[in-house]
């Protein structure tokens, strides 16, 4: 049939079992979302009020959904709002389209009202990027970026087209329902499983890459069968229940401190989906060489890049994991007594006040809610302290940490599971960067618990400060914020204030019980810091800093 190229970009998203888009409306895309109103019945559009929480949204739902998230921008600053959101999403590899109206395809180039280069600006942050100038070009061009944002390693793709290219007309034919599945080269991992074999103090870490592909039940069966600890990276939280008596912690900067050290004893680390970022093992160079290392990641830029392997293997973490499943049962038990040792010289430690707010928003909100977080202190508690029991329940900005993303991500994970809970954690700092979104809240009904964790700084900078800096706390104020509790009432939305941990409780639960949009302020000593926490001045210091 024939049908507008507007009406084309709907057919091919549905094909794709996205239900929802996040966007804001203009000029170039007026036809784009007249063919969303059309197919209301299909497809929701959720207005954001503002295109970079359009991004995060879609970052959101495409974590929340595990498939791809969509968001649409006009051209020129429309576009170029979209830049963090997109940044974010390639940083952490999660796969979103970006469909961004440009003017007609004969004034591309001419400096036109509203133009710009969002192709020149975005190649860095993309997998791929697109321009449409032809109707003809738009089908087969959409199911490409499809493909390639949820193919290999994740990641954001974007599609720039031509304001006529929406208007005009052409042939839409739905895709072959029976397309050949692609074939799966089988894995020889004897050498591997061998030299795991003569580890005596093995370590698993896990990043979001288990996750990404779904593996993270065959990383816990793994993790049994050869009685192996696993560390997790960040974005790895949820591979493996953080209840599981395998589970020591996240690692890095802000990691658990046991976790770290058990990086210090291992004899073998074999690291799955991950990157080895700066926050997680890329700058301690005291590691790097003397510990064995089987690497297993998808994407063969990474082998060898920070942390050089002993073994490595280029596959989907399912894939590979299902070939380490083959190896023969093994225990451990000298290795395990050492890190219950640790664990319970860090149990030891009483816990400061953020650390037993965000324990008890973990234990209430129960396994199956999708925490989501900014960036700050406030996403380091919850890291370490919310009990992370799913794998894709923990969302956050991990390689770009940007500011501003939670409550976009949150809107995106309600809209893509609307029966789940969902609970943003954010800080008084990241939250002022997305204020807007409240009524994008309001608008859809969404039943977002927010819980601000509230210290009146931009806690984690003033954390640096105080540290590094002589205690020179400076442009990290952020006196002069709103009333948090009354601007959300002026949105409709359901508010308290709690200055303790029962206060918290009672209106947390209260929240979650009446499935309406709420926020609660927590507030929290100015001076609280995140433990432990390395020394970012120099390349390899694992001396940690624990009040």
């Amino acid at each position: 049939m024939r049908v507008s190229g507007a009406e084309i970009i709907v057919e091919c998203i549905l094909e794709h079992g996205v239900d929802t888009v996040f966007g804001i409306p203009g000029g170039t895309v007026l036809p784009l979302i007249d063919a969303l109103y059309a197919s209301g019945d299909r497809i929701t559009h959720i207005l954001t009020a503002h295109e970079q929480a359009a991004a995060h949204a879609a970052d959101g739902y495409a974590r929340a959904s595990c498939g791809p998230g969509v968001c649409v921008a006009t051209g020129g600053p429309g576009a170029t709002n979209l830049c963090t959101g997109i940044t974010a999403a390639y940083m952490d590899s999660v796969p979103i389209v970006c469909i961004t109206g440009n003017v007609h395809s004969t004034r591309i180039g001419t400096d036109c009202f509203q133009e710009v280069d969002i192709l020149g600006m975005t190649i860095p942050v993309t997998k791929h990027n697109y321009q449409v100038k032809s109707v003809s070009m738009l089908l087969g061009t959409l199911r490409e970026a499809f493909r390639l944002a949820v193919s290999g390693r994740p990641g954001p793709v974007l599609v720039d087209i031509a304001a006529d290219v929406m208007r005009d007309t052409a042939e839409y034919s739905p895709p072959d329902e029976d397309l050949p599945l692609p074939s799966e080269t089988p894995i020889r991992a004897g050498k591997l499983i061998s030299r795991i074999e003569r580890a005596s103090a093995p370590l698993l870490l896990a990043g979001g890459g288990v996750i990404r592909a779904g593996a993270a039940s065959r990383l816990t069966e793994l993790a049994e069968r050869l009685d192996i600890p696993v560390v997790t990276t960040l974005m790895g939280l949820g591979a493996i229940p953080s209840s599981h008596p395998l589970f020591i912690g996240m690692v890095g900067l802000h990691g658990r401190k046991e976790a770290n050290l058990a990086l210090t004893r291992a004899d073998l680390l074999i690291a799955v989906g991950t990157r080895f970022s700066d926050r997680s093992l890329g700058d301690n160079s005291d590691l790097i060489g003397r510990l064995p290392l089987i690497h297993i990641d998808i994407d063969r830029a990474e082998m060898g890049k920070l942390f050089p392997p002993e073994h490595f293997l280029i596959s989907d973490a399912k894939i590979a994991l299902d070939a380490l499943l083959r190896a023969e049962p093994q225990t451990h038990p000298k290795w395990r007594e050492w890190l219950a040792l640790g664990r319970e010289e860090a149990a030891a430690v009483a816990p400061s006040y953020p650390e037993q707010l965000l324990t008890s928003l973990g234990r209430i909100a129960g396994p199956e809610a999708l925490i989501c977080t900014d960036v700050g202190q406030h996403q380091m508690w919850a890291a370490q302290q919310a009990g992370i029991e799913r794998p894709g329940h923990f969302i956050t900005s991990g390689g770009a940490g940007a500011m501003g993303f939670g409550l976009g991500a949150a809107i995106g994970a309600q809209s893509a599971c609307p029966e789940k809970t969902v609970v943003l954690v954010t800080g008084d700092g990241s939250l002022q960067m997305s204020l807007g979104e409240l009524s994008t809240v309001t608008r859809y009904a969404l039943p977002i618990t927010i819980a601000v964790i509230n210290n009146h700084s931009l806690g984690m900078i003033r954390q640096l400060q105080t540290l590094f800096y002589g205690g020179r706390c400076f442009a990290s104020s952020t006196e002069g914020a709103p009333d948090f509790v009354r601007l959300a009432a002026s949105y409709g939305i359901d508010g308290g204030l709690a200055a303790s941990v029962g206060e918290f409780e009672i209106l947390f639960k209260e929240a979650l019980e009446s499935r309406r949009p709420a926020l609660i302020d927590c507030r929290v000593p100015r001076d609280a810091v995140v433990r432990p926490m390395m020394n970012p001045g120099g390349r390899g210091n694992t001396s940690y800093i624990l009040d």
